[in-house]
């Protein structure tokens, strides 16, 4: 890490505009000369479709100590204050360089939050150096939003769980190398009782992954079968019966990245720099007016504004601690009312396949060129207000937050 990225005044905060601004064109020199042609082209769900290239792009990161920049210095943090990780996110975006894989910010947390000294000095070090690629078990087929009835069965033998049971649409299962997993150790009059939290070895004998076809025409989800497969009781986090408190505190992360407003900019970005292809006169034309988009797209921008200033705990108090509900629920509210603008102004062209071009970028887009990019966005987006608690759940918990406060 160079001196400047590292420059800090009395409480983390830099001395003056001048310092961020040096900051900003340090880490946009730095993505210029690291971030190729083929990463940032690369298309990308939760992460890119090529993990190889993904997880090169980590170690890159990595190798400049900014992985994981938000967390403590011990374990790879850089110390960084607010502003400066909201510029470094801001420039990454505006790079379009690969995002790295969600389970980082998830994983990372619970281990140093809640691992004990042997399992964060086993696991956190090849996380953070992208040397291990982690999928998330949580949903089954009978246990989506409603978590807690989940059955994945952990029953105690010697030094091992032994787990029977299943998982569902569990992203990039087939490239994962570790898996955190919530199973059910005890049936009890409240399920949330009998849930523990397991870190799960993918090679572990047993253990069979089958791929989901999702609505986008790719593979990124699976199926994951358990068949007598041993995890040892020190891949435990938490005490046994208490994932449920693990889990929270997790989703806590999960959902707050959802709402991340640079993200949801560039998705606006590229709908923006469609339309104006249309309207270049390249031989389409948008099957949308000018009125209505710059109508929407002022909507858009204007919501994105708030959702920013809500994500600011500098000028939003949260004292019924509902606002990662909010952001997840708004969040992935606006994710989906940007990509259907950009469906719209597609028309006709929405209706195609791009899921092969997708999968094989160096071919031809049949359609006008960012129409896959916009479409997977338009179709995986339809998860947005499911996964991580649908909306109907965060609506919940922020009404019960909310009634907690005494007029």
């Amino acid at each position: 890490m160079t001196a400047l990225a590292s420059k800090k005044a009395d409480g983390g905060k830099p001395a003056n505009m001048s310092d961020l601004d040096e900051f900003r064109a340090e880490i946009r020199a730095f993505l210029d000369e690291n971030v190729t042609p083929a990463m940032r082209d690369a298309p990308r769900t939760i992460m890119l479709l090529d993990v190889d290239l993904q997880q090169q792009w980590h170690r890159i990161l990595a190798q400049k100590g900014w992985a994981v920049p938000s967390w403590p210095q011990e374990w790879g943090g850089t110390g960084w204050n607010a502003e400066q990780l909201a510029i470094f996110h801001e420039e990454l975006i505006a790079a379009n360089a690969p995002p790295l894989s969600p389970n980082l910010g998830m994983i990372g947390p619970v281990l140093v939050a809640l691992g004990n000294d042997e399992q964060r000095e086993r696991f956190l070090p090849p996380l953070v150096n992208g040397d291990v690629v982690w999928c998330q078990g949580y949903s089954e087929p009978g246990a989506g939003s409603d978590l807690a009835s989940l059955s994945l069965k952990a029953v105690p033998e010697g030094e091992d769980y032994v787990l029977n049971g299943q998982k569902t649409w569990t992203s990039y299962a087939h490239r994962a190398d570790w898996m955190f997993c919530l199973v059910r150790t005890a049936s009890l009059s409240r399920p949330q009782q009998g849930i523990t939290f397991l870190l799960v070895d993918m090679k572990s004998p047993g253990i069979t992954v089958r791929p989901i076809r999702s609505i986008d025409g790719l593979h990124h989800l699976n199926e994951v079968f358990f068949n007598d497969v041993r995890v040892p009781v020190e891949n435990r986090i938490g005490a046994e019966g208490e994932g449920w408190s693990v889990a929270k505190y997790l989703l806590e992360h999960e959902r707050t990245g959802v709402a991340g407003t640079s993200y949801l900019r560039n998705r606006l970005n590229q709908v923006i720099d469609l339309y104006e292809s249309f309207t270049a006169g390249q031989g389409e034309r948008a099957a949308i007016t000018p009125d209505q988009f710059r109508s929407e797209r002022a909507a858009i921008e204007i919501e994105l504004m708030s959702l920013d200033a809500l994500a600011d705990p500098a000028l939003v108090t949260d004292p019924q601690n509902c606002r990662a509900s909010i952001l997840k629920l708004r969040g992935s509210e606006m994710e989906q009312q940007i990509s259907e603008l950009g469906r719209r102004c597609l028309g006709a062209n929405a209706a195609i396949d791009y899921s092969h071009v997708l999968e094989h970028p160096d071919e031809p887009s049949p359609g006008p060129q960012g129409a896959g990019d916009i479409m997977l966005a338009y179709l995986l987006g339809r998860a947005a207000t499911i996964f991580g608690g649908s909306s109907e759940v965060q609506k919940n918990i922020i009404y019960k937050q909310l009634s907690r406060v005494q007029p």
